[in-house]
């Protein structure tokens, strides 16, 4: 493809857009590019459903010719949403272990164009096929992100040809490599570090060759999980305090950059973060704690996160718009149903329970809701749960003039801890407490655990820089009272403190981890869940180093 600037700004085979440009023309070249990628932000829900009907009609259409679309539609191809939504059970991966787990694309309505992987809760690899046409759907899908994420109001974005982007994301065959390599080739953007390097390189190696690549060229545009973004934003701070970072002067660019950062950190009087040195156009994150970290990755980057919500099996489902607050389905990506969390609380106490799930166009502002998806592009998810549980914060946004509902990420349903039958612990609702309890630690592992017959909420956590964990366990209570009502309502009714610490010793995580490489763990596997880690990794973090863990009281 050439990379040659048209007048325009360029060109690329899937369009592009120019530095400032606004769209005020219906027929202009600027304006068919925002609307092919985000002008899904100016229908209304009557629109979004019926463009959800027509793609999954079609889907239904194309995927009865396969062993593995007739067994989950059964005997007759529905009509109609209503007789979709009717007859046809629910689904979760086991359902589809015999074909995709040894990959018979026999099985399958097209061959796929290539296979990712991830991780279940379990640890067990799911293998995912992606049709070529559901793969350049991704791309035009990751294209919006980035669109929206360079924009601070409709139809205009500050995107454009040659913007070096960082992509610190999991390597192929994970979907986020796959998508970054994709991205590279197709869109005329230039990465800092080719996705292909991701290959036979440790993952934390390799966020830190993309860093430390991007001191010489530069970087508009950053991808990357929020939580590296905390640790390396905290990591600068404590290495241009000590004078490590002065090694980075081998190059023109490097000893530019390093100057004029210094000059502003000394005279703001603090150390460099990399704000000083990466002045950047977006910075796109992800992870359940997204929300929670932003205020902290905008003081060492200079830059709020942008948020989308995707995974292996769906791909990306939502996006958020300039402003920046909850987040817009896609009505392209797959079919959508929501199971109440009523409906959803059921289903763990019957395991044969179907559940009732409503379409976009029914959720009400303040539920929970676990997301169904059914594949569009002849891929093979037939409603699919996908055990992620949203809320909906509200049915349009004014301030933009989106007339869609609006969502927010909670928490993976089989992540939940519930205590005493009073609350449902997340991932969400621990970090919040960590964030306000204001600890600066390296991370953390927490479960349920039963002791002297009453269940008991036990967090295993390393601490960063020699904090002094004083009062700990009483902080984070607090904490928890004051982010989980449920929790609080345990604590004051009971009469007790559910919460235990454990102090795990300094490098505990990090030789875990180099641990499981070297037995050859993939990346997934190499880090411990937060949530519900099962006895060996707790026996592995505990005893991994000589120094014994402490209890906190």
């Amino acid at each position: 493809m050439s990379r040659k600037k048209s007048s325009h700004g360029f060109s690329p085979k899937r369009g592009g857009i120019v530095p400032g440009v606004r769209f005020p023309m219906v027929k202009s070249e600027y304006d068919r590019v925002w609307i092919k990628y985000c002008g899904f932000l100016d229908i209304d829900i009557e629109q979004f459903m019926s463009i959800q009907e027509s793609l999954l009609l079609q889907q239904l259409s194309q995927i009865t010719n396969c062993s593995l679309g007739r067994r989950l539609l059964g005997k007759r191809t529905p009509v109609s949403v209503e007789e979709f939504r009717h007859i046809v059970p629910t689904t979760t991966y086991k359902d589809y272990i015999p074909e995709l787990n040894p990959g018979d694309e026999t099985t399958l309505s097209e061959k796929p164009h290539l296979w990712a992987n991830t991780t279940g809760s379990g640890g067990d690899t799911k293998r995912v096929p992606y049709t070529y046409e559901a793969y350049n759907r991704s791309l035009d899908n990751l294209m919006s992100v980035m669109i929206l994420a360079c924009s601070k109001q409709r139809g205009q974005s500050s995107i454009t040809e040659g913007d070096r982007v960082l992509f610190n994301v999991a390597p192929a065959p994970y979907l986020s490599g796959i998508l970054a390599s994709g991205a590279s080739q197709l869109f005329n953007l230039r990465p800092v570090m080719s996705p292909d390097m991701h290959d036979g390189m440790d993952f934390r190696e390799k966020v830190t060759k993309g860093f430390e690549m991007s001191l010489r060229t530069g970087m508009d545009i950053l991808m990357s999980m929020t939580s590296v973004l905390v640790k390396t934003g905290n990591e600068f701070s404590q290495m241009s305090k000590g004078g490590k970072i002065s090694r980075h002067l081998g190059h023109p660019g490097e000893f530019m950059r390093l100057f004029r950062a210094c000059l502003k950190s000394k005279f703001e009087n603090r150390g460099i973060l990399p704000k000083d040195i990466w002045p950047l156009k977006a910075l796109i994150g992800w992870g359940i704690d997204t929300s929670l970290y932003r205020d902290l990755v905008h003081e060492y980057w200079g830059a709020y996160p942008y948020e989308f919500h995707a995974c292996t099996e769906a791909g990306i489902m939502a996006l958020q718009s300039w402003s920046r607050r909850g987040m817009t389905f896609l009505p392209h990506s797959n079919f959508y149903e929501f199971i109440p969390e009523s409906e959803w609380e059921k289903t763990r106490e019957d395991a044969f329970y179907e559940p009732r799930a409503v379409l976009l166009s029914d959720v009400k502002v303040g539920q929970r809701y676990e997301i169904v998806v059914t594949s569009f592009y002849r891929m093979p998810f037939i409603r699919y749960r996908l055990g992620h549980l949203i809320r909906i914060i509200a049915l349009e946004e004014k301030e933009t003039g989106i007339r869609l509902p609006q969502m927010l990420f909670e928490a993976r349903a089989d992540d939940l801890i519930d205590i005493a039958g009073f609350t449902r612990i997340s991932e969400k609702t621990v970090t919040a407490a960590i964030v306000g309890s204001k600890i600066d630690c390296e991370d953390w592992t927490i479960r349920k655990e039963i002791r002297e017959g009453k269940p008991t909420l036990h967090l295993y956590i390393e601490f960063n820089n020699g904090f002094q964990p004083e009062q700990l366990a009483s902080t984070l209570h607090d904490e928890l009272m004051k982010s989980d009502p449920g929790y609080h309502d345990l604590a004051t009714m009971m009469e007790i403190r559910p919460l235990e610490v454990t102090l795990l010793p300094s490098g505990t995580f990090r030789d875990f981890y180099l641990q499981r490489q070297e037995n050859g763990a993939d990346l997934a596997q190499s880090r411990p869940p937060r949530m519900n880690a099962p006895d060996d990794i707790i026996n592995e973090l505990t005893g991994v180093k000589e120094e014994k863990p402490v209890a906190i009281s």
